[in-house]
């Protein structure tokens, strides 16, 4: 086993490339219409996160947490390598450091520029959506049926689930579930599915204020200003938790045995998700509603997304999902 400085950089080097992978699909999946997925394809890691994930199983999760009672340690290790932690670890890091980061800038955008903010997030999906397009066909009736409910579903909740969904902690941990579901479905990204359930923006405020409120105790600041965006945080993390173990298996299994009719109805329920941006954009305006200026802004920040999707289609050319 190597020893030493050098043997030390030889196996760090591997999880540094692995942690700067993690901050690309990090600022990938906290965008709406990108998918973390997609660049995990990109980096050539997106089979060992899904051996990863899917390796990780309630019994492995208590052996790592039980690793420092008397006799548990062996079984600990052979968890951790069963999970690929270091990898896991690594990659992880890299995310959560790339939604902190990225989610402060979306917060400062969607407060002083809302219209122009999800007019990107509307070119982000609608190229998506035409990217993914070439892997669906509807050609059978089951996948027709399977296209027609993914778009009602995204269109129907668009504009309406933000109001129709409380702000509780269940809630969130319902909505960490499904959004974690994005880590394994490249095209798919886990910001649209809360921008679809209307939960987009309260979860970046909640993270901000989370973020500023730690910060905040280096400073003087107290901790029952922490306690309340903790427990947004806290939940969502319960559910992603949770999504690991059901949401993200039952989409692999989707894929797997009816790959035709689930990506017709994740190409449909992208299309059906361009609602959700417009409506989003129409209650940020000023009484005036969408004046000319408006949809100008709006569009041309649309163009922006797409030629960012279309410049990542290029380097995605030829990979298979």
């Amino acid at each position: 086993m190597p020893s030493g400085p050098d043997g030390m950089e030889r196996r760090l080097r591997p999880l540094v490339v692995v942690y700067l992978k993690g901050i690309c699909m990090g600022a990938a999946d906290a965008v709406p219409g990108v998918s973390g997925g997609t660049i995990a394809l990109i980096t050539g890691i997106y089979e060992r996160l899904i051996a990863a994930i899917t390796a990780v199983t309630p019994e492995r999760v208590w052996s790592l947490l039980a690793a420092p009672l008397p006799g548990r340690r062996d079984d600990a290790r052979a968890a951790f390598r069963a999970v690929d932690g270091w990898f896991l670890g690594a990659l992880g890091g890299g995310v959560l450091t790339a939604v902190l980061v990225a989610t402060r800038v979306l917060h400062v955008a969607l407060d002083a520029e809302p219209v122009v903010t999800f007019g990107f997030f509307f070119g982000l999906i609608a190229a998506s959506a035409v990217v993914l397009a070439g892997e669906a066909t509807l050609d059978t009736p089951g996948r027709v049926g399977a296209a027609v409910a993914g778009f009602l579903l995204a269109f129907l909740s668009a504009g309406r689930a933000g109001t129709a969904l409380p702000s509780t902690p269940l809630v969130t941990v319902a909505v960490g579930a499904v959004a974690i579901s994005a880590m394994v479905l490249p095209g798919i990204s886990g910001s649209l599915i809360l921008v679809i359930l209307g939960q987009y923006e309260f979860l970046i405020e909640r993270l901000t204020a989370f973020v500023d409120a730690l910060l905040g105790l280096v400073v003087g600041g107290t901790v029952a200003a922490a306690v309340g965006p903790a427990t947004t945080v806290v939940a969502f993390g319960v559910g992603a938790l949770v999504g690991l173990f059901t949401v993200a298996h039952a989409v692999r299994w989707a894929l797997d045995c009816y790959r035709h009719a689930t990506l017709a109805f994740l190409v449909s329920l992208v299309v059906g998700a361009l609602r959700a941006p417009v409506v989003e954009a129409g209650e940020a305006l000023a009484p005036g509603g969408w004046t000319t200026d408006a949809i100008l802004a709006f569009a041309l920040a649309a163009v922006v997304g797409v030629v960012l999707v279309a410049a990542l289609e290029r380097y995605t050319d030829g990979i298979e999902i």
